[in-house]
């Protein structure tokens, strides 16, 4: 496609660390990770460039951690960690798939991955390969929707897609009300005054400062990902110019 015809060039794709399991109840599905490789590696190879930040929640949960009584900075590191194996695994996966991928980490850890830095991460980026964005943003207390929030800026992502289990934003848990409305497209102010949980508050109002968009689509609908990159309306909308 040629560059002309795209809507987005650069793209961050936050990806649940639930979103790993498969059918578990914990870690990774390798099929899953290999099926999501060779979606991201044909986008790659499209001509796209893709930059990942992968929870770690199939791993650890740094607050359900503390809700448990641990410290909430040692969860919350430990959760930073449960990321970085997960992104270290993602990597190799595009690896498998033909792709040059870099993990670079908020954490110093020289022998595992490269130390992020915004320079850094541009470089990767520019030469064609895919980057992915570990262990949060360094910081306790901070989710990994707003780690991909803030890597998307710094970045200068055309676009912050979150991949989830549904298929976009629902007035309630669709699982739980059938009188749930979907959202095509969605304010950020509406997300936010009405607690909607597209995303952490932090994570949408930096979006939303920043006036970059943001999509909510199932990374389950094997090739929605590329069919969204190419034109279609896939998921919610989220951005500021849009009123629900």
């Amino acid at each position: 496609m040629p560059d002309g015809e795209r809507t987005y060039r650069r793209v961050l794709l936050k990806l649940s660390g639930e979103a790993l399991m498969g059918e578990g109840d914990f870690g990774i599905d390798p099929a899953v990770m290999s099926r999501l490789a060779r979606e991201i590696a044909a986008l790659a190879a499209d001509g796209y460039e893709l930059a990942l930040v992968i929870g770690g929640g199939n791993i650890f949960r740094g607050a359900g951690l503390a809700g448990g009584g641990m410290d909430r900075v040692t969860g919350d590191h430990m959760g930073m960690l449960a990321t970085v194996i997960n992104s270290l695994a993602m990597g190799d996966a595009l690896r498998k798939a033909g792709v040059d991928a870099r993990v670079l980490s908020s954490l110093d850890m020289d022998q595992v991955c490269e130390p992020y830095a915004v320079y850094r991460a541009l470089e990767h980026l520019d030469r064609g390969r895919v980057v992915i964005l570990s262990a949060g943003t360094g910081n306790p207390f901070f989710t990994t929707d707003s780690a991909a929030s803030l890597r998307a800026i710094e970045i200068q992502a055309d676009l912050l897609i979150k991949a989830t289990k549904v298929d976009g934003v629902y007035s309630a848990d669709p699982m739980k009300d059938d009188s749930a409305v979907f959202y095509s497209r969605l304010s950020y102010d509406k997300a936010l005054a009405d607690k909607l949980g597209v995303m952490d508050a932090t994570a949408l109002i930096l979006c939303r400062d920043q006036d970059l968009p943001l999509r909510v689509m199932n990374i389950n609908d094997e090739g929605a990902l590329a069919r969204l990159l190419k034109g279609n309306d896939i998921g919610t909308l989220v951005s500021s110019g849009e009123q629900a």
